[in-house]
């Protein structure tokens, strides 16, 4: 019988379950996906937000360490996941003594190193601004998208930004984000007509140039104590709209994240935490 190890992890409260299944021939599936992501399945009352299948590297491709294959607990595939990818790398850091781990995602190639005992940074790459590569469904400037909430005349929420970080965001600027109805205006939002592949919607709370207050309806999975890619998307919209330096702090509810926009290579870095809840075998 072949066994394939199985880990409980989170990155700044943001719930994975991590399937090793180099060398096994696993295939995860929607079904079980869901079953493994639900509230009172194997990872316990709260279920988990995404589940994660370590495959082998693609033979071609010698710059990768591991393919991550990423699941929403809602049995959908996802491109990229920022806070999966700092827990996998940790891991494989771990495993294999070294301070550097490079993952292929669906979105591309990225590179995890350690930045402290349980810190790990992920570069995200650089973000994809143009309307059809995040992608909308009409021509129009991202830095501020033509989507309201409310009345015309004095609309509840208005002016996002989107963004593609390996998936598409809308973010919104608000005033007092727990005072923000994000359980009632996330679904709404996130099957919005003008987001083809429906969309992540965030909602920061500006706190100064180089801090935000942030709470991310996921894709897929709902409301999530974090966010990596949201978090990266804010922090670009928050550029892009002049309201935030390029290093900022990023408090979720899960804890605190810690992004740069680079201007040297215009790619954006995510530092965190990571936190091993449990492991075990599981016969294949």
């Amino acid at each position: 019988m072949t066994l394939m190890k199985f880990y409980a992890m989170n990155g700044a409260g943001n719930r994975f379950a991590i399937f090793d299944a180099r060398g096994t021939g696993f295939v995860m599936t929607a079904e079980l996906a869901k079953a493994v992501g639900a509230k009172g399945g194997p990872l316990g009352p709260a279920g988990c937000d995404q589940i994660i299948v370590m495959m082998d590297a693609p033979i071609d491709d010698g710059s990768a360490d591991v393919f991550m294959d990423i699941w929403n607990h809602s049995g959908g595939h996802v491109d990229a996941c920022g806070n999966a990818t700092r827990c996998v790398g940790w891991l494989l850091m771990k495993e294999r003594g070294r301070l550097k781990i490079n993952i292929q995602t669906a979105a591309g190639l990225l590179k995890s190193s350690r930045a402290s005992h349980l810190q790990v940074a992920v570069d995200m790459g650089e973000p994809q601004l143009e309307w059809d590569q995040i992608p909308l469904a009409e021509v129009m400037h991202t830095h501020h998208i033509d989507l309201k909430v409310g009345p015309i005349d004095a609309p509840v929420l208005s002016n996002p930004g989107a963004v593609s970080m390996g998936n598409p965001h809308c973010v919104f600027f608000v005033d007092d984000v727990m005072a923000t109805d994000i359980v009632r205006l996330g679904p709404m939002l996130e099957f919005h007509p003008l987001f083809p592949q429906q969309a992540n919607i965030g909602f920061a709370q500006v706190l100064g140039k180089d801090r935000i207050r942030l709470r991310v309806w996921e894709r897929g999975a709902g409301l999530t104590l974090a966010c990596g890619t949201g978090a990266c998307a804010a922090v670009v919209a928050g550029v892009r709209q002049s309201r935030l330096f390029r290093k900022v702090q990023v408090d979720v509810d899960g804890g605190t994240l810690h992004i740069e926009w680079r201007e040297s290579d215009n790619h954006v870095i995510m530092t965190g935490p990571v936190e091993l809840e449990f492991e075990g075998d599981l016969p294949v």
